[in-house]
């Protein structure tokens, strides 16, 4: 017999508000300042979720308005310009393909992973954006449980941005979000989501 006086979901119902279902892709912000302290609350959330051998490949590089910001506009899709401009502060969210230097520190139970890493770029670059990918997902929930509201975006000149920003580095642009507190008419309105039956089957 199901207990029904214990919740299915444990987590508090403001938590899943904020977390989940009353979360909102933020088009539009006020401009109250995203502190650094912010940033490295969100990151110091979002590093604990599993990635493959604990690999981490996710680099973050954080743009506030000025040259650089100015910089990245010329890369984004023309309806991600003006929220791009206005935004407090913007993540470019990237895949380090040179994560596995990191192996011997951070999955030491097996060191040689890095050295079968380093002979197979291909694998090694699979590997790499599919766990930032991961880590993408992870972060932007960590950004909604700092209070602030995520605007993730791939209207993007990839390949530009990697050249303006990530030269000689092993970075690899995936997302840009743009982060702040949601401002006036900040949002579109909310779309169907599929029902469990649309996605689900059991063997």
């Amino acid at each position: 017999m199901t207990d029904t006086t214990t919740p299915l979901i444990t987590l508090h119902p403001d938590a899943q508000a904020q977390l989940f279902t009353d979360a909102r892709t933020a088009n539009t912000f006020t401009d109250e300042p995203v502190t650094d302290e912010h940033l490295r609350a969100i990151y110091d959330l979002a590093k604990y979720p599993p990635t493959a051998a604990n690999t981490q490949p996710l680099r973050v590089l954080y743009i506030r308005p000025g040259d650089a910001r100015d910089r990245l506009l010329t890369h984004m899709a023309d309806g991600n310009r003006t929220k791009t401009a206005a935004a407090p502060v913007v993540a470019v969210l990237a895949a380090d393909t040179d994560f596995h230097d990191h192996i011997p520190r951070i999955f030491p139970i097996r060191p040689e992973l890095r050295d079968g890493l380093a002979a197979d770029p291909a694998a090694r670059d699979t590997m790499a954006r599919f766990n930032a990918t991961l880590q993408i997902a992870y972060w932007l929930l960590a950004v909604r449980a700092a209070g602030l509201a995520a605007g993730p975006m791939g209207g993007f000149d990839a390949a530009g941005i990697d050249r303006e920003f990530f030269t000689d580095s092993s970075w690899r642009s995936l997302l840009v979000v743009n982060i702040g507190k949601p401002g006036p008419d900040a949002w579109f309105p909310r779309l169907p989501r599929l029902d469990y039956d649309d996605i689900v089957r059991h063997a």
